[in-house]
Parts: structure tokens; sequence; C-alpha cells
């Protein structure tokens, strides 16, 4: 089976869509790790990017893409349009990301 296409905007040119199959939504809630929170706040310090959060950002970006093509699947879709990504901070330490747009199935036009 061919990857499911993502999309944050409505349309995906070169394509219409058939079908809508509904919402779909993935989320992960990651905790920091004490060893990288001691390096980030040597560099809150002196000042620059903190690359061991943006580091656990991106990959929790990916792993929520993943589950979102993970159930777009299940719906039988082959396209997720009008992805939007949320985050909140859970507890101290911890953030959710979350992933959400809706699923359709999609042909060539």
């Amino acid at each position: 089976m061919e990857d499911i296409l993502l999309t944050t905007t409505e349309n995906i040119p070169g394509y219409r869509i058939v079908k809508v199959l509904g919402i779909v939504s993935a989320n992960t809630v990651r905790a920091r790790h004490i060893g990288r929170d001691f390096v980030a706040s040597l560099r809150n310090i002196v000042g620059g990017e903190i690359k061991e959060y943006a580091e656990l950002l991106q990959q929790s970006r990916k792993y929520v893409l993943d589950k979102l093509k993970e159930e777009a699947r299940k719906l039988g879709a082959n396209a997720v349009v009008g992805i939007r990504f949320g985050t909140a901070s859970t507890m101290q330490r911890a953030a959710e990301i979350l992933a959400y747009g809706t699923a359709v199935v999609v042909e060539k036009s």
C-alpha cells in the first residue's frame, strides 16, 4: 500500500477528494530527561538554541504523524488534509503533542 499523503492545506494539488472519512487524531505525552534538563539549563544561562528540547519535539512530531497515518489507514484513507498541531504542558517536565486532520480518499485529477 502506498504511503498516506499528509498536508496542512485543505486540498492537494493534482488530486481531488472523492470521499471524506472523518477526523483523525494522534497524540503523545513526552517527559523531559533529567540529563537533558541539566544541559538545557546551562544553555539557558548562556543563550542559544536548546537543541535537546528541539530534538525531543521533532521526534514527538514524527511519532504523532506516524500514528495519524495509522488512524487514517484504519478508516481506508489515502490522505489526511488540514493537519494541525497542538502542544500543551500536561504536568511539570511533560508535554503533550497533538496532531489532527481530516482523513480522505483522493484520486489523481
